[in-house]
């Protein structure tokens, strides 16, 4: 299956950068690891929010009240797991902000509903059997390089509740790889550096250079 990092496809150029992958590709289906910012894309897509997206789509796919043209082939993940390909898929879908996090979502307004709260954490502590976890923030042991210390202890909690075999992490726009436990952990360049695909079989991750967009 395809893996994309972020593509923040608000511009006509970022748009082609993921075009070009879903092309390059060539699969079936797809997951996503947040910031994806354009929801018509053109085979399924299985895809967590991220910090930058159209809130009010986000809103309408956790609802289950999309009636939109243009959103098209994406199924997010909030909380929930679906089976992809034979694996369970799941996602937490936003980014960790103390001042947020123990407020219910439903008081979360205008940008700040890009947060995960501890009843969206909560909630996917409690899914089973998930072999790929997508997530925006990244676990602790992650060797990325930002000017803050990375490493989310509720992704940690999450992982430690649910022993995936791999959690795929964007937000970072850096490729990046360690192990937390027994879970291959894997952070995503965005789209227009490189793609990714999964192997069902065997659950390897292998990356790939962005193509001409």
């Amino acid at each position: 299956m395809l893996v994309l990092g972020d593509a923040h496809a608000t511009t006509p150029g970022r748009r082609r950068a993921l075009f070009a992958a879903y092309r390059a590709a060539d699969e079936s289906v797809a997951v996503q690891a947040g910031d994806l910012m354009y929801y018509d894309v053109p085979y399924q897509t299985y895809f967590i929010g991220g910090n930058n997206e159209d809130f009010d789509t986000i809103d309408a796919l956790r609802n289950g009240r999309v009636e939109s043209e243009a959103v098209s082939n994406v199924t997010l993940l909030h909380s929930t797991a679906e089976t992809v390909e034979g694996l369970r898929v799941a996602g937490l879908s936003g980014n960790y902000a103390p001042t947020q996090f123990d407020k219910p979502r439903a008081v979360l307004r205008g940008d700040r509903r890009r947060h995960f709260v501890r009843d969206d954490v909560e909630d996917a502590k409690q899914l089973d059997d998930v072999d790929v976890f997508l997530a925006h923030e990244a676990p602790n042991g992650l060797p990325v390089e930002e000017d803050y210390e990375v490493g989310c202890q509720y992704i940690d909690e999450i992982l430690d509740a649910l022993d995936p075999d791999v959690c795929l992490v964007g937000h970072h726009h850096q490729h990046a790889e360690s192990d937390y436990g027994d879970t291959h952990v894997v952070g995503l360049e965005p789209v227009w550096e490189s793609y990714y695909t999964l192997d069902p079989d065997t659950l390897a991750v292998a990356r790939h250079d962005a193509p001409p967009a």
